[in-house]
């Protein structure tokens, strides 16, 4: 799923390509794409692209008029930006025309989880934030604050979207290797040098991945956005050597989630046992992404 480093670096490669030019059409290839009826999507048609903005792990295209295009990837979801007219294929959800080319919104596998709501005023934009703390903009107070509201896990607290914005499986992954903490320990038995380091590596995370990520999207459009990178030191890295230890990297699967940990590097040579989690973690964790996204916010 793409997390925050990657919307902001699909902001970046949007923004010299659609900002201020007119939405010529939108064609929707997939009708379960659309999830909203009022107003009707045909009314985005002629309006500029005023603004573009992300709302958590959602991309927002703001219109003339007060409306809003709310796009919400998923986890398969993913943008293409193509100059001249593309035929959409089996994978396209819906084409964007604009003077300059053709955004194309695509989603692979069988599974359709990626959403698009047409929305009118802010205050109908706001009811799609699910509002998680913007830990850039935030102070070590503030997260601290957010971090204890509830005893849950550090994978858990890190990745809801109702506790901090656009941190997801990834992510939270690296930040919780770069500040040496266990996935699996509970928030509130944190000490306050531990949350301080948290706080840190959070910032410090999302703003490398920022960084290298936009430098990317100036170049070239983000055509292969992934949550498996090389650089990162533990995400995706199952087995292989911890760039700070040497260590190989260990992994927790439970249902569609999974933690990727260095033990030399953050459990002080602990492994964490697939079924101690199931235990642990059986009311704590939602089985889904789907699940984790839409808790509580009904």
């Amino acid at each position: 799923m793409p997390e925050l480093p990657d919307i902001v670096a699909y902001i970046e490669a949007l923004e010299p390509r659609i900002l201020n030019q007119p939405i010529q059409d939108i064609r929707l290839s997939s009708p379960f794409l659309l999830r909203s009826v009022d107003p009707p999507l045909a009314q985005a048609s002629g309006k500029q692209v005023t603004n573009l903005r992300r709302l958590g792990k959602r991309i927002v295209f703001e219109l003339e008029d007060e409306l809003f295009l709310v796009i919400h990837l998923m986890i398969a979801g993913r943008f293409h930006w193509k100059e001249k007219p593309a035929k959409p294929n089996k994978l396209t959800l819906a084409s964007f025309v604009f003077p300059s080319g053709t955004l194309t919104l695509t989603e692979a596998g069988s599974k359709k989880r990626a959403s698009m709501y047409f929305v009118r005023g802010e205050a109908a934009l706001a009811a799609h934030d699910p509002g998680g703390l913007e830990v850039l903009e935030a102070d070590l107070e503030s997260f601290k604050s957010r971090l204890t509201l509830e005893n849950h896990t550090l994978k858990r607290s890190l990745t809801d979207p109702h506790f901090f914005s656009g941190i997801g499986n990834a992510y939270s992954d690296e930040i919780l290797h770069a500040a040496g903490l266990s996935p699996l320990k509970l928030t509130k038995r944190l000490e306050d040098s531990e949350i301080q380091r948290l706080f840190e590596a959070t910032v410090t995370t999302l703003r490398l991945w920022m960084e290298r990520l936009c430098g990317e999207a100036k170049k070239n459009f983000p055509e292969k956005v992934t949550a498996f990178r090389p650089e990162m030191a533990v995400h995706g890295r199952y087995g292989k050597p911890c760039p700070k230890c040497g260590t190989p990297v260990q992994r927790i699967v439970y249902a569609a989630n999974e933690a990727n940990y260095c033990p030399t590097c953050q459990t002080a040579g602990k492994l964490l046992a697939d079924r101690a989690m199931s235990r642990l973690l059986g009311a704590d964790w939602p089985r889904t992404l789907e699940e984790l996204e839409q808790r509580r916010s009904g």
